[in-house]
This record gives C-alpha cells, sequence and structure tokens, in this order.
C-alpha cells in the first residue's frame, strides 16, 4: 500500500531562514491584493469553541497591532453557558468590537455549520481536536479562511481529511493559520535559525517536555448523556483531546521537527500509563509518556509529557550538538552554549499568541498567501506515532502511522451518540494496556 508521507520539503539554509523571518510560514497561490486596509474596513471574525482557549484566541486578535479592524460576530459552542461566558468576557473587554445579537450565537454540536451563514470572514476553530477536521473540511468548502488550534486531529484518518481540506484551500487561496505559537516566539526563531547556521555543529540528540500538574476536571452531572459528558470533558477522552502528548506536547514535538529541519521521525517506541489519574472523572487517557523517536540518519528525540501534582514541570525543548547546546523555555528564555565561547541569551519578548495574529493578519490585509498547515501537520502526526508506541508497547514506523485506519470516531455527532469508550461497572474507563491494545 502506498502511503502518505505528510512531508513539506526541507529547506536548504537560505530557505530555512527565510521561511524563519516569516514564522514558518509556506506561501501557496499568489491571491489578489485583499480589500481590506490597515484601519479600514472591517474584518469579521467568528468562533466556534467558547472555552479558554477560545476567549484567549479572540483577545489575541481583537487586539492586534498591526491596524486590522476585526469585530466578533457569531459564536459557537457545543454548550450554550460557554457562548455566554465567552461573551460577557470578551465584551467587557472590546465592547466595540463585539456585535453578537442572539441569533447569531449557535449551540449543539452541529452548530458550527451556522457560522458560514454569518457573513464572516475568518473563522477561528478551537472546538476541541476531535472535531477539526470535520469543521475545517466545511469551513474551507464554505470559502472561509481559518485559524484552527493545535493539534490539527487525533488520528490517521483525522489527518489525512486535514491535509486533503488544505489542498483545496490552498487551491481556493484561503488564508490558514494554525495555533502553533511558539513558531511565532522571537526566541525560537533565533535559536532554530542558528541551528540551521551550524553554531551547535551537527544535532546529535533532542529533548522535549511537556510536564505539569494537568488541567481542569468537569464532573458528570446527572441529566447528561454519555456524549454530553464525554464532550463536556472533552480532555480526557483520546477521541476528542488525543491524549495530552498530542493536544499539549505536540508544541514540544513540533519544535523537534522544526529543529530537524522540518523533518519526521521515522519511527518510535516507549512506553506511558497512569499513576495518578485513575479515577471515574479522567477518561481513557495516560497521564504520563516516555517516547524515544528515530529520525532517518539515527538521530533520536527524547520526548516526556506528564500531568501528575508535586513532581517536577518543564515546558521545554533542547538541542544537542558536536559543537554546543540550545535549550528554549516555552514561556522564557533561550540560551546557546557553545565551549570557549560566552553563552548567548534571548529574553521571550512578545507572546506568541499574539504575534500569530499579526502575521496572519498582515498577509490578509495585503492580499498576501498564508498557509501553516504544511510545515506543521508533521507535528500532530509525530504526536500521534508517539502515542501509538506508547499505547501498544511496541516499535509503530512512521508509516505504518501515517497509513492507520485506526478511526477513533463516535458512532455520530449527535447528543445520543456512542462514543467508542464507555466506562466499567465501577465508573472508571479502561485506557490502553501496552503489549495487548493493537498499535494501528
Amino acid at each position: 500500500m502506498k502511503t502518505e508521507s505528510f512531508q513539506s520539503p526541507s529547506p536548504s539554509r537560505r530557505g530555512f531562514l527565510k521561511l524563519a523571518a516569516a514564522s514558518g510560514v509556506l506561501a501557496t497561490v499568489p491571491l489578489t491584493r485583499s480589500a481590506h486596509a490597515a484601519g479600514s474596513d472591517v474584518i469579521k471574525i467568528a468562533l466556534t469553541g467558547c472555552g479558554g482557549r477560545g476567549t484567549g484566541a479572540l483577545a489575541d486578535a481583537l487586539s492586534n497591532s498591526v491596524g486590522a479592524n476585526l469585530q466578533l460576530i457569531a459564536l459557537h459552542d457545543a454548550f450554550a453557558e460557554r457562548v455566554e461566558n465567552c461573551l460577557r468576557a470578551i465584551s467587557a473587554r472590546f465592547p466595540k468590537q463585539v456585535e453578537v445579537p442572539p441569533e447569531r450565537r449557535f449551540t449543539d454540536l452541529d452548530g458550527y455549520k451556522r457560522l458560514t451563514e454569518t457573513g464572516a470572514d475568518i473563522i477561528l476553530d478551537c472546538s476541541p481536536p476531535g472535531f477539526r477536521p470535520m469543521h475545517f473540511e466545511h469551513f474551507v468548502q464554505a470559502g472561509k479562511h481559518v485559524f484552527m488550534e493545535k493539534p490539527l486531529a487525533v488520528d490517521a484518518p483525522g489527518m489525512r481529511r486535514i491535509r486533503a481540506a488544505n489542498e483545496q484551500a490552498k487551491a481556493k487561496g484561503l488564508r490558514v493559520a494554525v495555533g502553533h505559537h511558539l513558531r511565532h516566539e522571537l526566541k525560537h526563531k533565533e535559536m532554530i535559525g542558528r541551528i540551521r547556521d551550524g553554531e551547535i555543529g551537527k544535532i546529535t540528540h533532542l529533548r522535549v517536555y511537556y510536564n505539569s500538574s494537568g488541567v481542569w476536571v468537569r464532573p458528570r452531572k446527572p441529566d447528561q448523556t454519555e456524549m454530553q459528558y464525554q464532550v463536556n470533558n472533552w480532555y480526557y477522552f483520546t477521541w476528542l483531546s488525543g491524549d495530552h502528548i498530542v493536544e499539549q506536547h505536540v508544541h514540544d514535538l513540533d519544535v523537534m521537527n522544526w529543529m530537524m529541519g522540518d523533518r519526521h521521525p521515522v519511527s518510535a517506541q516507549g512506553m506511558g500509563g497512569r499513576q495518578f489519574r485513575i479515577g471515574k472523572d479522567y477518561g481513557d487517557i495516560f497521564d504520563h509518556h516516555a517516547v524515544e523517536f528515530t529520525y532517518e540518519d539515527g538521530i533520536q528525540g527524547f520526548s516526556y509529557c506528564r500531568h501528575i501534582p508535586g513532581c517536577w514541570d518543564s515546558f521545554s525543548e533542547h538541542a544537542h550538538g558536536t559543537k554546543g547546546y540550545v535549550g528554549i523555555e516555552g514561556h522564557g528564555r533561550a540560551v546557546l552554549q557553545v565551549e570557549g565561547r560566552d553563552p548567548v541569551r534571548v529574553e521571550r519578548g512578545p507572546d506568541g499568541h499574539g504575534l500569530e495574529w499579526n502575521d496572519l493578519l498582515k498577509a490578509h490585509l495585503n492580499g498576501e498567501a498564508y498557509n501553516e498547515v504544511d510545515p506543521t501537520i508533521l507535528g500532530t502526526m509525530t504526536a500521534i506515532l508517539g502515542r501509538m508506541a506508547t499505547y501498544s508497547g511496541q516499535i509503530v514506523t512512521w508509516d505504518e502511522a501515517v497509513a492507520s485506519q485506526l478511526d477513533l470516531s463516535p458512532s455520530g455527532y449527535t447528543w445520543d451518540a456512542e462514543p467508542q469508550p464507555k466506562p466499567g461497572p465501577d465508573g472508571i474507563y479502561p485506557c490502553a494496556m501496552p503489549g495487548q491494545t493493537k498499535a494501528y
């Protein structure tokens, strides 16, 4: 069987520096200059996914510093209370840029479709990742520009849908941004440019971490269907979040591939499980993963993510070379150390969450091509590959992962649909069992 590679072209050093200067954006077809002039015409935006990240993304967009005049005109979330909470928060901060009357507040699982009927120019997709492929397909078919959060999908079939929809987006000249804010952070672009310049020599190995105490818990309510409970508590179900190696650690794995010149690993093996999050509130995901990724030239990347309180926390990426070392804190400073030279330290600078919107909106105002899917699609697939390895306990190759037919989707997308995971008699959801769970 011929498999998809998901490989974006490996740039030359000069090409890489140009790419880095553009925040990792790959150009597509030339576009006609946009009718939106800085500070004049209104750019209408709409959001699906009104939780913390969606509300934050709206704030980043509305407070852009490139002169784009944005107006929020529509909201969607599966749950009405989240729509209202988001609207209150954003209206309080940006009262003159919000006009979302009741008829443009949509709920339930299919309400995202109504956003394309509102006249929005750009749609923000910040819903749970398990919904992202079908959302992206719909928005592209409707001819909308899209900002979508990471990860791009939770399984290989979803990734194939994302890639196919993105080819349609390119053909239509649509701008597509992906919420990998680290690709826009000044310290990341500076240090990865230095890696490409050979300052640390040839890379020998890499280390990446996303260790933290964990996230929110939303206990079951008496009147919820199983589908409503899982969507509301989405982080703890693999079909919705991809597990935390895919949902959060994807940031670091994307940077690991970026350090390698936007190349993907060829195989992975690892281990994981759950020790702390084993109650009925924690779905079917692991609370720790450790993966050894191998690239085609034998270079290995060591990946660690954990959600257990009271442990060492780190959100960081590290590249070791024959001449030196680069370490980058996700939300802190970066350092380059080469023997015989004083260390080079770069402070974080502006938050990448704001910079990613500045970069997208500059392209939109100037009528320029903009598509971030190609360089970041490898990060999501790398995270999925890592999860396959930890869930199964087997060595899994890139080609096996990409060709996987393992579809995590529920029976449908209605409140009475049946998700695949079911709680046991004790209310606890069984999780993957290494040595027994199939990799793909």
